[in-house]
């Protein structure tokens, strides 16, 4: 039986996306597909004194309506020095913040990639190693794409000879699950409902946050449900 998960990339991703992850033999960065704005892509959110603060990587998309993920650059290269300072800042005084201070100050200061798709890719294998997670990476790109949403997909899994396909369940609004069926094609979906709380250093306590919050804040995998 062989688990696979597609998915566009993210930057620095919240908790679920890596239990996602985690729970899957291979999993596919879907990033020849549209960019969309004011989403997860280019930007995440980190905790501080005075609230939640987007992260967002700045991105050149004036014009280009139609671009995709794996197609978008970066507008201003001074971003991460930036992002690195605001991390910094406020998770300093956070648990694990020492620990881990090393590996994402190299990570920040020695990214100098271009396109949006290349930095997420880095840092969700640099966090995956963090958390012990071992499963195959791999881009949409290298796969033939053709058909409707659901075909693209289950085309995929077939490419990679998966038996399970696993989703987030914002998918079940168009997925077809009688074509995966008809494929031999087991679809089971994500449940990212009751994740334990864990200590943030400024309540009140945001789920929806980057893994970074948790990664500095604790023993990340004892919050995680793929671990459990």
């Amino acid at each position: 039986m062989k688990k696979i998960s597609i998915s566009q990339s993210n930057y620095i991703p919240w908790l679920g996306y890596f239990d996602l992850i985690n729970r899957v033999d291979e999993f596919i960065l879907y990033d020849d597909v549209q960019y969309t704005r004011r989403d997860w892509r280019n930007r995440n959110k980190i905790k501080t004194p005075k609230g939640l603060k987007w992260l967002t990587i700045p991105v050149d998309v004036k014009g280009k309506y139609f671009q995709k993920i794996n197609e978008t650059k970066i507008s201003d290269k001074g971003w991460a020095v930036k992002h690195w300072q605001q991390i910094k800042q406020n998770y300093a005084k956070a648990k694990n913040f020492k620990k881990y201070k090393d590996i994402f100050e190299e990570l920040y200061l020695s990214c100098k990639e271009e396109y949006l798709s290349e930095i997420n890719h880095k840092f969700i294998i640099a966090i995956n190693q963090i958390l012990g997670i071992k499963t195959k990476i791999r881009f949409s790109g290298e796969f033939e794409i053709y058909g409707d949403r659901t075909e693209k997909l289950i085309n995929i899994c077939k490419q990679c000879s998966a038996t399970v396909y696993i989703s987030g369940p914002a998918a079940k609004t168009y997925f077809d699950e009688e074509l995966a069926k008809k494929e031999n094609i087991q679809v089971k979906w994500m449940n990212y409902d009751n994740y334990k709380e864990y200590g943030q250093l400024y309540p009140p306590f945001e789920h929806g946050v980057t893994i970074l919050d948790l990664i500095f804040n604790t023993d990340a995998t004892k919050f995680m449900k793929s671990f459990t």
